[in-house]
């Protein structure tokens, strides 16, 4: 979402007025002009994990610190409107190993457990972190993935790759867990300060067009000759395409929050006399 978000809003603004920087685990645009940044801050479990390294997080075994999140959520305080979203990074395996109390007693959890107990930290870290006068929270709901085609073309072996049509009808893709969202739902619902979730799950299921198939990079790198002419070994389901599905996602968070502003000046505006 942020590279769309960034590009959403950088064409109106003078090149002398703006400036991007990645500073690990960061990536900052800035709009000198309105003394105003856009940040992408890398923590794909929302909770500490041993792969919270910006540049080089692949890791054999994932794990996850369930109960840990102060040194990210020393770096969220303060700031004006917040947009978190995980999922992805979760699905690797249907089980995880993490820690929860002691940081030396690694055990083996089921994804949608794990995913829970993190989701419950970080809202513990909301409720004691955040200023609901001058700071809005947004929670993104899964970026759905469409990696094996079978799912809406039976009998089918392939992937994404050279798909140009949204799917039609009712369409659930077996890659979105529906506990994961049944966890959002739960905890958001116990927060005491309101958090909006943006839910753009069911909207994206339906684009299996919409990914960078063969025409992304991996590690870095955009895909060889070679590798593009193997699109079931190497084509990215899981990505999108900007221009694409991303910007529809800040279309909504946008609306958002332009209502939350007028809804909070109406407020603030003095009552006719």
């Amino acid at each position: 979402m942020f590279e769309s978000f960034v590009c959403l809003v950088q064409s109106v603004i003078p090149h002398t007025q703006k400036s991007l920087k990645r500073i690990p685990p960061r990536k900052i645009f800035t709009a000198k002009e309105y003394n105003a940044s856009i940040e992408y801050f890398w923590a794909p479990f929302i909770v500490e994990s041993n792969s919270d390294n910006a540049t080089n997080h692949s890791v054999v075994k994932r794990s996850v610190k369930l109960d840990s999140i102060a040194k990210h959520g020393k770096h969220w305080e303060g700031v004006h409107i917040l947009v978190f979203q995980s999922y992805i990074w979760w699905m690797y395996k249907p089980m995880i190993n993490a820690t929860l109390g002691s940081p030396h007693n690694v055990q083996e959890y089921n994804v949608t457990t794990a995913y829970r107990l993190a989701l419950e930290t970080w809202a513990n870290w909301v409720e004691t972190s955040i200023n609901p006068q001058n700071q809005k929270i947004y929670f993104v709901s899964m970026s759905p993935t469409h990696l094996w085609s079978w799912e809406w073309k039976p009998g089918s072996d392939g992937n994404c790759f050279n798909e140009t049509h949204p799917i039609p009808g009712s369409y659930w893709g077996i890659g979105s867990n529906r506990e994961i969202m049944e966890a959002i739902g739960d905890v958001l619902a116990r927060l005491k300060i309101d958090v909006t979730l943006l839910n753009i799950t069911q909207l994206a299921e339906f684009r299996k067009d919409g990914h960078t198939s063969v025409y992304g990079e991996r590690r870095g790198k955009l895909l060889t000759r070679e590798q593009r002419s193997d699109p079931r070994n190497f084509a990215d389901c899981i990505h999108w395409c900007i221009p694409g599905v991303p910007d529809t996602w800040n279309e909504i968070l946008y609306a958002h929050i332009l209502k939350d502003y007028r809804s909070k000046n109406t407020k603030l505006s003095p009552a006719p006399s």
